[in-house]
């Protein structure tokens, strides 16, 4: 099948700009403005007037379930719903079952990936055997398979052993590799059903203290100096923590963090609902910690977004409160939400959304073909967004198998209109098109 090329006319690249971009066997041809006939050729040509062209979004915290847990996900809907939201990679966290603690189930989940072909998809390998933080899993094995894992995570499950942790982190450096803690002291956090403070005490639910997630930051920031090794803190939730991310990084110190999209805009106060659809890992927090998350995140103190796309089936958050699973979903509404919270409130521009969103991630998780930027002769993973559109958000109109959506019904802005992968349209007109596999494997 020969690929076919496009032009995409009149974008406004990364919100400024206004040019032509001509696609053409994968990449960025020719950039400018009324490109001519005899540059052009046969492409397809695509209206991106008021439309804003960006670099295909990276998560570097995504769940997709698959091996053991299709009922809530698998790669092919999870991917799916990447592509809706305007991402081309992904890093699928290791809490599958089993666990992505070996070469084997890395490059399992690498292959699914590659098979469903709507995104790049990532295999982010286990810190620890089987979660338990007993024994390292085999990361030098991880990191040498066809997977080729460069980040690696317990996440849902913190390495709360410092001795454990020290070692991980030693042992990464060989291939420049990152930890990506999940930064929970469980003895702090035992039956712990929500943020701790005054919502809590009225609700009667057990308390999750911010302390609880700032003593390991700061623990393992001191940990990543003396080692010389590098750090990467997810979902960070309360300001404590980013002040200790701040200090690390005023003293040089390898540390990266991210911020996901609900902790930018929820607070503890939806709760009250007792929805349990609000119920996730670390909790929401006061509105004091939304705001220095917001202001963290706009001037790099938090260096990215990552949505933590937690899904469940539908009997684990249709349940009382206390019964409930922990997680939300988040790849179809991230873009939407980071739009509302950082642009809209002139905090960030749609330039430092890139940044935050693709080269940034794409950098940590050492993916070298994602997070270009948009010139000519990158990879042409690209997405294109109607900044002026509203929609309302739908959780049984997305593709992921979770409906656990802590969004729904909320009215948001910005829309993805087209996703690029590899110079293939995977979304068109805001739909599903075909995936990039359709291409390279007939």
């Amino acid at each position: 099948m020969t690929a076919v090329s496009y032009l995409i006319r009149s974008a406004s690249l990364l919100g400024q700009e206004t040019t032509d971009i001509l696609v053409r066997d994968g990449v960025i041809a020719a950039l400018g403005e009324n490109l001519t006939t005899d540059v052009v050729g046969d492409a397809t040509v695509i209206d991106a007037s008021a439309l804003v062209a960006l670099p295909g979004m990276v998560d570097l915290h995504t769940h997709l379930r698959e091996p053991g847990r299709e009922d809530a996900e698998t790669v092919e809907t999870g991917t799916r719903a990447a592509a809706l939201g305007g991402f081309t990679a992904v890093h699928a966290m290791a809490n599958s079952s089993p666990v992505a603690d070996t070469a084997g189930v890395v490059e399992q989940v690498h292959t699914l990936g590659r098979e469903s072909g709507w995104v790049d998809v990532r295999p982010v390998g286990a810190v620890t055997v089987g979660l338990a933080g007993t024994q390292l899993a085999e990361l030098g094995a991880m990191a040498d398979s066809r997977a080729r894992v460069r980040v690696f995570s317990d996440d849902g499950i913190c390495v709360s052993d410092p001795v454990l942790m020290r070692r991980a982190l030693e042992y990464v450096k060989a291939f420049d590799g990152v930890i990506a803690q999940h930064a929970q002291e469980p003895r702090l956090t035992e039956g712990a059903q929500m943020n701790e403070g005054v919502v809590s005490a009225d609700l009667g639910l057990t308390g999750w203290p911010a302390v609880a997630e700032e003593s390991i930051i700061a623990r393992d920031v001191l940990l990543a100096q003396h080692v010389g090794s590098r750090l990467h803190v997810c979902h960070v939730s309360t300001a404590g923590s980013v002040e200790i991310i701040r200090w690390a990084k005023e003293r040089g110190i390898s540390v990266t963090a991210e911020v996901t999209p609900h902790h930018l805009l929820l607070t503890e106060e939806l709760v009250r609902s007792y929805n349990p659809v609000y119920k996730v890992n670390p909790p929401l927090r006061a509105d004091a910690d939304v705001h220095a998350l917001r202001a963290a995140l706009a001037d790099g103190t938090i260096d990215i977004v990552g949505t933590d796309h937690a899904p469940h089936p539908s009997e684990a958050k249709e349940c009382e409160w206390a019964a409930a699973a922990m997680g939300m979903t988040g790849l179809e509404t991230a873009l939407s939400v980071v739009q509302e919270t950082m642009i809209e409130t002139g905090l960030m521009t749609w330039a430092d959304f890139a940044r935050v969103t693709s080269t940034t991630p794409a950098q940590i998780g050492q993916v070298a073909d994602q997070g270009r930027p948009l010139e000519v002769g990158e990879p042409a993973n690209i997405v294109l967004v109607d900044p002026a559109a509203r929609w309302n958000v739908d959780p049984y109109a997305m593709a992921t198998k979770g409906r656990n959506s802590p969004f729904a019904g909320l009215v948001l802005p910005g829309k993805v209109v087209a996703t690029f992968f590899h110079g293939h349209p995977t979304v068109l007109d805001g739909k599903l098109n075909t995936p990039y596999r359709a291409v390279t494997q007939q």
